[in-house]
């Protein structure tokens, strides 16, 4: 009989790619997973990896175990959703992931309402940037992930996770409050092709989004300053160390010296919810989502 967590263990190789990585997904140690390959190959009486430079590889029975692997996880995730539904109670736990600004401007009123309507259900959150959300919902490292795309920038989703929207949300551009277009009703990106830019960490999605928007209006960027916290980008620009993008969600008070200026052409951030499909039924997934859509004033 071949043991669900040793399976669990080779599927995180799997995605993953290396030993150290599968264990922090765990969140186990790396012996412990060195033992339980180890064992699972005692199990199955094949060699399942094989050395490959500093690291493993899946031999061939290990490819084929880890596919099969990869199916009675997803099976078992089923029953698990399917004994919940059957049972119609929201109980036990649900880990949520966010992006920073969702999970300051969604997590409290979110929690406030699982808590007054399912206090069996306990609920842990985590931030995370929307690519790391959708790796870790489908490693099932999270049970459910706030993720966001731009009108004009898709985040890829795989077609095993499902879906819901959950608000969009406008950006403005901060500027320092002496700025020559600090007073303006609307600014187009352009208007800023000379100025210095505060952005996201380079490989990050907006990160990203940032540099092709502003290419595709004809701007060259000229990053001065990166910072992953909203909060610190508008202290930067009080500074008057150069403007940002400025989105509304999770905002908070802006501080003294920086102003915010619509754009003409509207940016908009699409933030949505990405759950695994064969955890659809589970009461607790919906009863979160319907909670995020309520913070998010979502109909």
């Amino acid at each position: 009989m071949l043991n669900l967590e040793r399976l669990r263990t080779l599927d995180a190789l799997a995605r993953h790619g290396s030993v150290s990585r599968a264990a922090e997904g765990l969140h186990v140690t790396t012996s412990a997973v060195s033992q339980q390959l180890a064992k699972l190959e005692r199990e199955v009486g094949q060699q399942l990896l094989a050395r490959n430079g500093r690291g493993v590889r899946l031999t061939d029975a290990g490819s084929l175990l880890a596919d099969h692997a990869a199916r009675i996880l997803s099976q078992v995730e089923l029953a698990q959703s399917d004994i919940e539904a059957q049972r119609g109670e929201v109980v036990g736990e649900v880990r949520i992931s966010a992006f920073p600004t969702a999970a300051r401007g969604l997590f409290p009123a979110t929690l406030t309402t699982l808590r007054a309507d399912h206090p069996e259900l306990t609920v842990r959150t985590r931030e995370l940037e929307p690519a790391q959300s959708v790796l870790a919902v489908l490693r099932g490292d999270v049970d459910l992930a706030v993720v966001l795309d731009w009108s004009n920038k898709r985040l890829p989703v795989p077609g095993e996770l499902t879906r819901a929207e959950l608000l969009d949300d406008a950006t403005d551009i901060a500027v320092p409050a002496g700025h020559r277009l600090a007073d303006r009703a609307e600014v187009d990106l352009e208007d800023f092709a000379d100025d210095a830019w505060v952005s996201w960490p380079e490989g990050e999605f907006c990160y990203e989004w940032l540099m092709f928007t502003l290419r595709s209006r004809g701007v060259e960027p000229r990053i001065a300053h990166l910072a992953g916290e909203h909060h610190t980008q508008l202290a930067l620009i009080a500074a008057g160390a150069g403007v940002c993008v400025a989105p509304r969600l999770g905002r908070g008070p802006v501080p003294d010296g920086v102003r915010l200026v619509p754009v003409r052409q509207t940016m908009r951030r699409h933030v949505h919810a990405v759950w695994r499909a064969d955890a659809d039924r589970r009461p607790s997934i919906r009863a979160a989502v319907a909670a995020l859509r309520s913070a998010a004033g979502a109909p």
